[in-house]
């Protein structure tokens, strides 16, 4: 305990009045005008950093970040809770393993829509065993030029 006693003895950041923000700030943050000040320091900063990333997106991420927010507003609280224990052993991973996940992920994003769909199809119908190998040789960063290698394919068109 001994240990944190300095970094819990950090202060709190400062909060500000909602007349302190700045107009850019207070349009960003209109809905939390009313409550402004019942908002912990905390939550007020972490808010203030969200804006200035919201005032720095094109119009087609915010676009983007809209449509991420209307979805999360409609999962249900089981599975938001899901998402945020997803992302938490995410985050705990290595860095490399994180990069291999996003350069899977951003694979399979650009493959056309009928080949996720069989793919997505294929995955469904796998046991864990066969998931398992799938993942392991399955790495967008083992394929020539992020594309499907011919024996992939050829399982692929069974």
């Amino acid at each position: 305990m001994v240990c944190l006693w300095p970094v819990l003895a950090l202060p709190a950041p400062p909060s500000a009045t909602w007349e302190q923000l700045s107009p850019e700030e207070r349009e960003v943050l209109r809905p939390f005008e009313h409550r402004w000040s019942e908002l912990s320091p905390e939550r007020q900063e972490r808010l203030r950093r969200n804006a200035a990333r919201w005032q720095k997106m094109s119009p087609e991420e915010r676009e983007q970040a809209r449509e991420r927010i209307s979805r999360w507003r409609q999962m249900s609280p089981e599975e938001r809770a899901k998402i945020r224990e997803r992302y938490q052993n995410f985050r705990h991973l290595p860095p490399e393993e994180q990069k291999r996940l996003r350069e899977s992920r951003n694979w399979y994003k650009n493959l056309p829509p009928g080949e996720r769909d069989r793919l997505r199809e294929r995955w469904r119908s796998m046991t864990p065993e066969q998931r398992r190998e799938f993942r392991e040789r399955g790495r967008p960063s083992e394929r020539r030029g992020g594309t499907i290698d011919g024996a992939q394919r050829r399982e692929r068109d069974r």
